[in-house]
């Protein structure tokens, strides 16, 4: 009987807060219908997009509240109410989200004040259920009919506000559109490293490289000895120059991951990073030629990731140890790497710690890349450490 009436007073306390979120939305549709005529008469048209503010909060406590009750949360699917207010008054008003919740709100009127048919059930409950668990010793049958009125306004409102295919399109559209303008940035920025390597290193190079052969070729005559040294400076050079193009191509697509594979690159980065680093590789091989592999792009990035996220141990951590995963998933391909550095790193726009580091380096260029491939990054760094970033990257195998 007493786990019976707990359920039963929790879900009272359920339909409790229901209603009066109805009856705060009751007091809100005052300022609705205010707003609404404002609006017409343009003088208010302003208050248009904050009142579709304040309605997405009433719709997120009403969230909240179902995911408190069932375990299981509704999502959201809500368009960016902001810029100048002709584009805000275009968003409030074309967002899916809010008819949305305004049906919901209306609705809720309705059903939200079902506490009222919970209240009379407790003194029936009582004396029934007592006398049939205390007595019969059968299972109660009056104080459950309250969980169920609470599993009713649950399942109205998450059928009310969950989000619509439209919005759910809507938001999916907003989304690649920010990845897209990320995947543009972050290779025009490519674009420019790699065209001012090619200025201020190979080219100028290859330029001293022309002029020291000429004036070798003049010299040869009158002094072979001088010709020869300026000759073996051209070759020393040209070596220097097929350096520089051999780094500027493995910034494009490093050929270790052709001869290689993902795995093989991978520990040779570790190798080479200078630091004590542990490997953990699950469901993949090493080899470039060994099982099936990820496509190149995915295998790019995961590198990307992995040569950025351990420069920056190197440099910023204070850690002298790192331990880096690869795994398959059954959805892609999860890459993550840790530290027992100082911590502290984060930030959508900064870098693990880089300063004035060129953009597309750095958190923000590994989250550009990864966005562009429709993955997530997930970074942990508390002030002292450990610092933490995962990162999905789909794909089916």
């Amino acid at each position: 009987m007493g786990k019976t009436v707990r359920q039963a007073a929790r879900a009272t306390a359920q339909l409790g807060r229901a209603a009066v979120l109805a009856f705060g939305s009751i007091i809100f549709i005052t300022v609705l219908l205010f707003t609404a005529v404002a609006t017409l008469a343009v003088v208010g048209a302003g208050l248009l997009p904050e009142t579709v503010l304040l309605v997405r909060r009433f719709a997120g406590a009403k969230r909240r509240q179902v995911a408190e009750w069932t375990g299981r949360e509704i999502p959201e699917a809500y368009q960016r109410v902001e810029g100048p207010l002709r584009r805000r008054l275009r968003t409030a008003v074309r967002d899916p989200g809010t008819f949305n919740d305004l049906r919901w709100m209306v609705a809720h009127y309705a059903y939200g004040f079902l506490v009222v048919l919970a209240l009379p059930l407790w003194p029936a409950g009582l004396l029934i259920d007592g006398v049939r668990q205390g007595v019969l010793g059968r299972p109660p049958l009056v104080l459950p009919l309250i969980s169920r009125l609470a599993d009713l306004d649950a399942a109205w409102s998450t059928t009310l506000l969950k989000p619509s295919p439209k919005a759910l399109l809507a938001e999916r559209v907003e989304e690649l559109t920010e990845t897209r303008a990320g995947a543009v940035a972050a290779h025009e920025a490519e674009l420019r490293r790699i065209e001012q390597d090619l200025q201020e290193g190979t080219q100028a190079r290859l330029v001293s490289l022309s002029m020291r052969i000429g004036i070798a070729k003049r010299a040869y005559e009158r002094d072979p000895d001088a010709a020869r040294e300026l000759l073996d400076d051209a070759q020393n050079q040209a070596e220097e120059a097929l350096t520089e193009l051999r780094h500027i191509v493995r910034g494009i697509h490093p050929p270790i991951l052709t001869d290689r594979g993902l795995v093989g690159a991978a520990r040779a980065l570790a190798a080479s990073s200078g630091l004590d680093v542990t490997m953990d590789v699950d469901g993949l091989e090493d080899g470039a030629h060994s099982g099936v592999r990820a496509p190149a792009a995915i295998e790019a990035a995961a590198y990307f990731v992995l040569a950025e996220a351990l420069t920056n141990v190197g440099k910023h951590s204070g850690s002298e140890r790192a331990a880096v995963r690869l795994a398959r998933t059954p959805t892609g391909l999860s890459v993550g790497v840790r530290d027992e550095g100082r911590g502290g790193a984060g930030g959508t726009s900064q870098a693990f710690g880089s300063g004035g580091e060129a953009a597309g380096s750095g958190l923000l260029g590994i989250r550009r890349r990864v966005a562009a491939l429709d993955g997530t990054v997930r970074l942990t760094s508390p002030v002292g450490g450990p610092t933490v970033i995962e990162v999905d990257l789909p794909y089916a195998w």
